[in-house]
């Protein structure tokens, strides 16, 4: 699963990242969307399931609290429909927010609107609400129960949040160094094929940075010149910058801590599985752009 969404991050508009970098190199969304599924589904079967069956030693428990092992009858749980509708009601009105923003005008009220519900804090704020109500009160518990196992919920989680905002203000300090501006400008003069030049230095930026949409639009910013001189392929070389930017995760990345945390792993254990992950859709998002580019030019 982790590794599906890792793939979708770095691949598939309209995924924020790839969306982003195909708008600056004014790549086709449908062309990048259909480049990115043919690569997408070797890699996650190779990244995700084969990769996985090299992992069976680490056998770890959830974090105490995060999972809860009691079996709820029929009679306790609600039903089938609103317990989907509740988990994916933030999704649905952050792509609402997403098309307004694409298709309308900023000073349209009913863009504003949506931009502020679909925004990732009030769209998860207003799930939870919709959840205390259909899933707890109408399903005939007490407020007070609800809260309790809020409650419970939050601090089960607590330390995890408290690492990841850990890791991601590591990341901050290291964009704000400038460490990101020395790579860039190390790379200017580099004879590299213009794929292979644009993920090196979203390799380099994503582990210097952390940060894999950092990387990702820096390096758009970086070799958005380099499309008009070359004639490479706009929707190649999102890909291949996204396949850079998600290279080799560890202790800089939200993201490192997020899995070591949720999967009760050590800093070595996450980077021996995590990070070896995130390296191999790497290598093989760019084997998979490398190929499709003798294919179809």
């Amino acid at each position: 699963m982790v590794a599906a969404l890792s793939v979708t991050h770095c691949f598939l508009p309209p995924h924020p990242g790839p969306t982003a970098i195909a708008t600056i190199f004014g790549a086709n969304l449908g062309t990048t969307l259909l480049y990115g599924m043919i690569i997408t589904i070797p890699t996650v079967i190779v990244a995700g399931p084969i990769f996985s069956k090299f992992l069976k030693s680490f056998e770890k428990s959830p974090p105490e609290g995060l999972y809860n092992p009691k079996i709820f009858t029929e009679e306790e749980m609600p039903g089938f429909g609103i317990s989907i509708f509740a988990a994916v009601i933030p999704v649905v009105l952050m792509a609402i927010a997403a098309v307004f923003e694409l298709t309308t005008p900023k000073e349209n009220p009913l863009r504003q609107f949506f931009e502020f519900i679909g925004n990732p804090a009030v769209a998860l704020f207003i799930a939870v609400v919709i959840a205390v109500f259909t899933l707890g009160l109408r399903n005939g518990r007490k407020m007070e129960e609800v809260m309790d196992m809020c409650g419970e919920s939050i601090a089960a989680i607590a330390m995890i949040i408290f690492i990841i905002a850990g890791g991601g203000a590591f990341k901050q300090v290291l964009v704000d160094s400038g460490v990101g501006n020395y790579i860039a400008d190390m790379m200017k003069g580099s004879s590299l094929s213009p794929l292979l030049m644009c993920w090196t230095v979203a390799a380099m930026l994503r582990i210097a940075l952390g940060s894999a949409t950092v990387a990702a639009i820096t390096t758009a910013g970086i070799v958005t010149p380099i499309i008009a001189v070359t004639h490479a392929d706009p929707a190649l070389m999102v890909l291949a910058v996204g396949s850079g930017s998600v290279i080799a995760s560890h202790v800089n990345d939200p993201g490192f801590w997020l899995f070591k945390g949720y999967f009760n792993l050590s800093v070595v254990e996450t980077l021996k599985t995590w990070t070896v992950m995130e390296t191999l859709i790497s290598f093989l998002g760019l084997g998979g752009v490398l190929i499709l580019n003798a294919i179809i030019h």
